[in-house]
């Protein structure tokens, strides 16, 4: 256990913008999951975008929310939350008027302190610093008076630069990568994984490998959402260089965004094995199943500013992570893992080759991720990052 001087601080009250997706809400369960090895009692709140909460949202922490809507019905629902927020600390999770933005309001109501949390640069997917909004009377009419106007979206890049400038006013910032340090400042708190229940000595691989129908093929796993910057295409690139029948990118769940990964699907079939998408807890057991995590970033100012969860999935249960010298993937996984150029398929097959053919060396640097994972990337050390940053803030009191 960390200690930390807790001044008159015990709950933190955990605000995401949006419960329905997973656009802080994971973030937000780990810094609870921190918090409570702190021993503060944590609850998170937030809207409700959708018909439901996001099913990996842990269930460990009491979960509040209120419908969301377009703007103006939006600030009737804000003026609920800001009713029911709690806690002596204010934990934003993202520079987003409804995370931020609330919590500045409740912090101008009780004086509440307020942390934010910055994990993504989420202005990059809109041109980041060259975005400018259109001015124009018509632009503003279409946008503000139109029922679909896009101004009454809560997270239009126009308000997420507006909220950018007001980062100054929390009284703490945390970030997971040297990207966003470099560009808000603030005190590094990693992606934390809980090792105990991502423990490779909990898992039988070939039992596992059987009951996901992966016994026949060799597998390189990507555990996470596909997009077009996350790389698979260089993967499934690669495959197609070695073209070895028994070798499969696994895809666990596919996109809920939009149709990326039907659209990989019909140009890389033969070399994709596409698995439902599976509950939180059964994460561990889905990577224990696999050969190989990969991670094949592309480079943009969105993946350098990036700390891939599937990273630390595949380090905590020891397995050969390949990934690209993206941000900050070089430094997490030091010389634990194999590492190529982003964008570079030859690299990829090369590597592939290499951990196949080397099987006990691979294996022995699945155990050095999983040390390294256990110091640095835990939860245990994510707490430790958080009681300096609590600390800070008691010193204020």
């Amino acid at each position: 256990m960390v200690a930390v001087t807790k001044a008159n601080f015990k709950k933190v009250s955990l605000l995401v913008w949006n419960l329905s997706t997973n656009d802080g809400a994971i973030r937000a369960s780990l810094l609870a999951e921190a918090l409570t090895r702190l021993n503060y009692e944590v609850e998170i709140l937030g809207f409700l975008f959708g018909d439901s909460l996001y099913s990996a949202l842990s269930d460990r922490f009491p979960v509040r929310h209120v419908k969301g809507y377009s703007y103006p019905k939006l600030f009737g629902s804000m003026q609920q939350l800001l009713s029911q927020i709690s806690g002596d600390v204010i934990y934003a999770i993202k520079p987003q008027p409804a995370s931020f933005g609330v919590a500045l309001l409740k912090k101008l109501m009780s004086r509440c302190p307020v942390i934010l949390d910055i994990d993504d640069w989420e202005l990059s997917w809109h041109g980041g610093d060259e975005f400018r909004y259109p001015w124009g009377v018509k632009q503003l009419y279409r946008d503000v008076v139109k029922p679909t106007g896009a101004l009454r979206r809560s997270d239009h890049p126009l308000y997420l630069q507006w909220m950018e400038k007001l980062v100054q006013q929390a009284d703490a910032v945390t970030l997971h990568t040297s990207f966003l340090q470099n560009r808000f400042g603030g005190t590094f708190v990693p992606n934390g994984k809980d090792v105990s229940l991502f423990d490779p000595q909990k898992y039988n691989t070939p039992v596992l490998k059987a009951r996901y129908g992966l016994t026949h093929y060799r597998t390189l796993m990507f555990p996470g959402a596909p997009r077009p910057y996350k790389g698979l295409e260089d993967v499934l690139a690669a495959l197609q260089i070695l073209d070895e029948p028994d070798l499969r990118l696994v895809i666990v769940g596919g996109s809920p965004y939009d149709d990326y990964d039907q659209q990989l699907m019909q140009q890389w079939g033969e070399r994709i094995i596409q698995l439902p998408r599976q509950p939180a807890h059964l994460m561990p057991e889905m990577v224990a199943a696999a050969d190989v995590v990969v991670v094949p970033q592309r480079d943009t100012d969105a993946t350098r500013a990036q700390f891939p969860l599937k990273l630390t999935d595949g380090m905590a249960m020891a397995k050969p992570v390949l990934a690209s010298r993206v941000g900050d993937i070089p430094a997490i996984l030091g010389d634990t893992g194999y590492l190529v150029e982003p964008g570079e398929p030859e690299q990829i097959a090369a590597q592939i080759r290499q951990i196949f053919a080397n099987p006990a060396a691979a294996a022995q640097q699945g155990i050095r991720a999983r040390n390294r994972c256990i110091e640095q990337c835990s939860i245990e050390a994510m707490a430790a990052s958080l009681a300096t940053v609590m600390a800070s803030l008691a010193a204020r009191r």
